[in-house]
């Protein structure tokens, strides 16, 4: 195991290095810039999209409702890493991260936006009726790359057990313990109980109750989080300051050779978990998005720059705030990750503020674990079919790593998470190889688009 975590973070290193980060969010540019700046042209169509579509039936041919498959992909997304991986940015590569996740967020609008839309563009059913899509079917069917689709299925399917169960049903026990004295034990059974009532129900399940967890567990934060900033105003103007000057460095309050390695720590950090959170460009979402019922490939994608957004221009924004504000970042320089957060939210509202942030952490590795459930499926089922014999004995297994990851911690836990944050980045490779080599594919079907909705053959 230590030879294995030694190679793991040779590996990570370049994952989510320079090379790697730089690939992100170049391809970001360059399809924001091929497409005509999209995220900003279909915004406010996107914001209509989805707050018009909660309880708006559609007719075309899909396995769930759009904005189902919005809440079902926020689930995945909206996880542990809007908490402690925005502290945890703010702690290696100070304040000044968080102006660089928002940049890099900016452009991953528009990869997202890409990566759904040719989801839908080349999904396909499986034997059970079910629609599957996603990068492998992608690298398939428009590329004729199956060796890479087979490799991203792999990436996607081994990372599902760490960063999407086990890691996250650790986190949601000790967010019970720190919020209400739970033990680990109770808390194991319980989620999972819980995770498998749903998952043995199918992705219509998986929807059906991401559709209320999500935008629960989003306003219950949101309204946590800008209490304590209510509390804090008068640092709000303190904090946008130093996140300026630590992201593009002040030679006056970075002196030297000191103001270099500050920012670049910061493009580092702030990109890296900006990514880590919203999955931009990692291929994941696309996954759940290509069962949704909707009338164009577009059109869905409309749904990928709204989860960017809300990931993180509001959470891991809000998040970041109320630890600069609170003057926990520079006050407790021992902390880091969600006991950094937890920090903030004790400060100014005592236990209440642990509550709040313990609960939301708690809900938030919940619906990782859901979402993440159908794209180890997903992955599983391009891999060796869709069979129930391939897929039962999978739900027995997700069940069963549960307890397990809820139940322990220490080392083991720990390398699954730098293990699966590896094989998480691996997966973002082969998904912007086939971004960049479909960019006239993702033009033409934009162009499509807009004539229909300018003719009146689409509803806009």
């Amino acid at each position: 195991m230590e030879k294995i975590m030694e190679i793991n973070g040779i590996v990570n290193g370049f994952v989510w290095g320079p090379p790697m980060l730089t690939l992100l969010v170049g391809t970001g540019i360059w399809l924001t810039l091929y497409l005509g700046f999209p995220q900003l042209r279909y915004f406010g169509a996107s914001m209509k999209e989805v707050l018009g579509k909660i309880r708006q039936k559609s007719s075309s041919e899909g396995s769930i409702s759009s904005f189902a498959a919005m809440a079902t992909a926020l689930a995945a997304t909206v996880g542990t890493g809007n908490i402690a991986g925005v502290a945890t940015a703010l702690h290696l590569g100070g304040p000044g991260a968080l102006v660089w996740m928002l940049l890099s967020a900016f452009f991953g609008m528009t990869t997202k936006f890409c990566e759904v839309t040719l989801a839908v563009h080349y999904r396909e059913k499986d034997e059970q009726g079910n629609f599957r899509g996603g990068t492998m079917y992608i690298l398939e069917k428009a590329l004729n790359m199956k060796w890479l689709a087979m490799i991203f299925a792999l990436f996607a399917f081994l990372a599902s057990f760490g960063i999407g169960n086990m890691v996250q049903a650790n986190s949601t026990a000790e967010g019970m313990a720190m919020a209400f004295g739970v033990p680990h034990m109770y808390t194991a059974v319980a989620l999972a109980i819980i995770v498998g009532l749903v998952v043995w129900g199918g992705l219509t399940r998986i929807a059906t109750v991401t559709v209320y967890l999500v935008p629960f567990m989003a306003v219950f934060y949101i309204v946590g989080a800008l209490i304590v900033l209510m509390n804090n105003a008068s640092e709000i103007p303190h904090a946008i300051s130093l996140a300026m000057q630590g992201a593009f460095g002040d030679p006056q309050a970075i002196p030297g050779a000191f103001a270099g390695w500050a920012v670049k720590e910061g493009v580092k950090r702030g990109i890296a978990r900006g990514v880590f959170s919203n999955e931009a460009g990692l291929g994941s979402a696309p996954m759940v998005h290509s069962a949704a019922r909707v009338d164009h490939p577009v059109r869905q994608g409309f749904y990928g720059i709204f989860e960017v957004f809300i990931d993180t221009f509001i959470i891991c924004t809000l998040t970041a705030t109320t630890i600069m504000t609170s003057g926990v970042l520079l006050g407790e320089p021992t902390l880091t990750g969600a006991q950094l957060s937890l920090a903030a939210f004790q400060s100014s509202l005592g236990a209440p503020g642990t509550m709040i942030l313990s609960l939301g952490l708690s809900l938030f590795a919940l619906s990782t674990i859901l979402g993440w459930y159908w794209y180890g499926e997903t992955a599983l089922v391009y891999l060796f079919g869709s069979s129930k014999m391939v897929i039962m004995p999978f739900k027995v297994l997700w069940i069963v790593l549960i307890l397990f990851g809820a139940w322990g911690g220490g080392t083991l836990l720990n390398s699954l998470w730098d293990l699966s944050d590896t094989l998480n980045g691996l997966m973002a490779a082969p998904n912007l190889i086939g971004l960049v080599l479909l960019s006239k594919e993702l033009k033409r079907l934009v162009k499509d688009f807009d004539g229909k909705i300018k003719s009146g053959e689409l509803l806009k």
